[in-house]
């Protein structure tokens, strides 16, 4: 029975794979769940099409698939004879130095009139995918490394309180050497997750091209077996080290067989051994973890005369991509829609973005020292982290210049410009403020009365503020009536202070100096 044909959609995936991302058929199957043998298929049909990449535009899907499939010639009348018996053909083939072609020469022998030697290879593997779907892997040096935490717990006891807290093992085995690493960590979340492929990676002394993982929730969010949703912070760890994330497909464990069978050993050479063992540190517990699986990996493998450290050595390690300078710091994705105030809520506190983007959705990166803002993949602020709970971090850039004239006001800098003009004015704004719960309040009202001083000079605004505090006039339409009214006239001219008296019995200042 020939396998389903894919989907235009995937198809253009399965070139894109191909030709911009350079990947090898091995690993476009892998990702796009088909056999190797089907994407050969689909890229010889696509080279005998005279199709490349990118495919022109205005190509649609139908077009493609005419293209790709432009049907069969009318069949002629040949005898052909009955198919080959798939079991004998499987049987032999796991006897030494048979090989397909050879069964296939000893099929038309027997049958001159027989099939072709393209049908009898397509007919086995379709026979053998439906009767025994397992297939051996092969992995190239420094291709890939697979991770997945174990299934048993081993705890650590908390001296002060004396409860025990379940530890999860993680587990990392190359493909080429089955090199093994292990770590324990106090839960499955991202934080913990990417804390492990930093410590492997390191422990490694490099990165492999590809990480196969698991559909934990810290790694995959959609779990999909066609288009898998990788977890944002896991793509960006992956991007630092150059790596690519391949997730299993959903209940496939033969997916990621080497590290299940790391994960089995890993039970029985480390979390057995220390069953008895009390450990009252997480620290103390890696430890003891390391010493164990050094041994694991200097132990003699039977079926390659070498233990998997000798083969990390000399097989995975010259392969591996080199580290970058400096380790992944882990940080949080969050997507946020900017609010009318032009900020982003990150950790319980507020941050600005620019005001242009209000009601825009905007990914957020959360770190351990900083908070950063992306727009379409532009960073469009960056804040230092504020260290306490519902602040709010404001730049001055950020702000449309109304708002940021306004956020400049304090009561400091609204009574210094109220002295420039006078005592009495910076009087009434200094009353303006106290009177008020918060003196934010009564910044707007000063505001309005120091602009009066454009229109009516700053004299005649002396005046009008002497005479407001006369009469606790405490608003810019009072202080307006005066100077509209001329009241602030009769304070304009005002007598001056009178010169102090002389007398015989007065000492005078010039007494006391």
């Amino acid at each position: 029975m020939p396998t389903e044909r894919l989907s235009m959609r995937r198809i253009r995936e399965l070139l894109r794979l191909k030709y911009e991302s350079g990947l090898s058929s091995r690993v476009i199957s892998a990702s796009l769940g088909i056999s190797k043998g089907s994407v050969g298929d689909y890229l010889r049909r696509a080279q005998a099409a005279g199709l490349g990449w990118p495919l022109p535009e205005a190509i649609s899907d139908t077009a493609l698939e005419r293209r790709l499939f432009p049907g069969q010639p009318a069949a002629t009348a040949v005898d052909r004879s009955p198919e080959p018996d798939w079991a004998h053909v499987d049987r032999e083939l796991r006897r030494p130095a048979v090989t397909r072609a050879l069964l296939w020469q000893e099929y038309r022998t027997e049958h001159p009139g027989g099939y072709g030697y393209s049908w009898f290879c397509e007919h086995y593997e379709a026979w053998k995918q439906r009767v025994s779907p397992t297939m051996r892997q092969r992995h190239a040096a420094g291709e890939k490394v697979f991770v997945d935490y174990a299934g048993d717990t081993i705890d650590v006891i908390d001296p002060i309180t004396g409860e025990a807290q379940a530890m999860k093992l993680f587990v990392g085995a190359l493909g080429a050497s089955s090199y093994v690493y292990a770590e324990a960590r106090p839960s499955e979340g991202l934080a913990d997750w990417i804390g492990c492929h930093v410590g492997m990676f390191a422990s490694f002394g490099g990165a492999t091209a590809i990480t196969v993982c698991d559909n934990l929730k810290a790694a995959v969010t959609n779990p999909d077996r066609y288009d898998p949703g990788i977890n944002r912070t896991y793509q960006d760890m992956a991007r630092h080290y150059g790596t690519t994330i391949l997730a299993a497909r959903p209940y496939r464990a033969r997916d990621k067989a080497k590290v299940e069978v790391s994960v089995q050993i890993a039970q029985r050479w480390v979390l057995a051994r220390l069953r008895n063992h009390r450990f009252f540190s997480l620290v103390e517990l890696n430890q003891a973890i390391g010493e164990l699986v050094a041994d694991l990996n200097g132990r003699i493998m039977r079926a390659y005369g070498m233990s998997r450290a000798e083969l990390f050595a000399s097989v995975d390690a010259p392969a591996l991509r080199p580290l970058p300078a400096e380790p992944y710091a882990f940080a949080v994705w969050k997507r946020c829609r900017v609010a009318p105030d032009y900020h982003v809520e990150a950790s319980g506190n507020w941050y600005s973005v620019p005001y242009r983007l209000i009601r825009e959705l905007v990914d957020v990166r959360i770190a351990d020292r900083t908070v950063e803002a992306f727009y379409k993949g532009e960073r469009v602020a960056s804040h230092a982290k504020s260290p306490g709970r519902r602040n709010h971090t404001t730049l001055a850039d950020h702000m449309p210049s109304a708002h940021r004239r306004h956020a400049f006001w304090t009561p400091a800098r609204s009574t210094a410009a109220a002295e420039k003009i006078g005592p009495s004015t910076a009087a009434l704004t200094m009353a303006i403020m106290a009177a008020r719960p918060h003196p934010e309040q009564g910044f707007r009202t000063c505001m309005g009365i120091l602009a009066l001083q454009r229109p009516y000079g700053a004299v005649r605004l002396e005046a009008a503020c002497r005479r407001g505090n006369t009469i606790q006039a405490r608003s810019v339409c009072s202080i307006r009536s005066i100077l509209k009214t001329g009241l602030d006239r009769a304070f304009t001219d005002a007598e001056p202070e009178p010169k102090p008296l002389r007398h015989a019995n007065i000492r005078g200042r010039a007494y006391f100096h």
